[in-house]
């Protein structure tokens, strides 16, 4: 099960650093006005910096073996998707073409990349929580 998580972990890095090449391609913070945006800078870089080092911390458990470590990448993964849930539901807002949270120049995400990441991402959660619970601790 953990290299199932691994390469789900590795999936939606992937459709997350599409969206992130895309995001950046079109201005990244540059394309949204100072005060007004529907994505909180540190949410922004959070994110991913809280994905990556969480896929670290389970790549040290798939090498290592050690229980703390599959709870730890669990853990970061929490904050993972809190962040992500708070992207999601701000985009979300944003496809209907207006809200509270949608004024400024947010960038469009292709709908799918956003559904195929969220969906690996879901996916990846329910797989390290499920490992980390089978883990046998020392």
């Amino acid at each position: 099960m953990e290299f199932a998580a691994l390469v789900a972990w590795i999936l939606a890095a992937g459709a997350g650093a599409y969206l992130l090449v895309r995001w950046l391609a079109a201005g990244g913070l540059r394309g949204q006005p100072a005060k007004v945006t529907r994505f909180p800078k540190a949410v922004l870089i959070g994110h991913p910096l809280s994905a990556v080092t969480g896929l670290g911390a389970w790549v040290a458990f798939v090498v290592t073996g050690r229980a703390w470590c599959a709870w730890l990448a669990f853990a970061i993964l929490l904050a993972v998707a809190f962040q992500g849930v708070m992207l999601f539901t701000r985009w979300l807002v944003g496809v209907g073409g207006g809200g509270r949270h949608a004024r400024g120049a947010d960038q469009p995400f292709p709908a799918t990349a956003v559904a195929l990441h969220g969906l690996v991402a879901v996916t990846t959660f329910v797989l390290v929580l499920l490992a980390a619970l089978t883990t046998p601790h020392p």
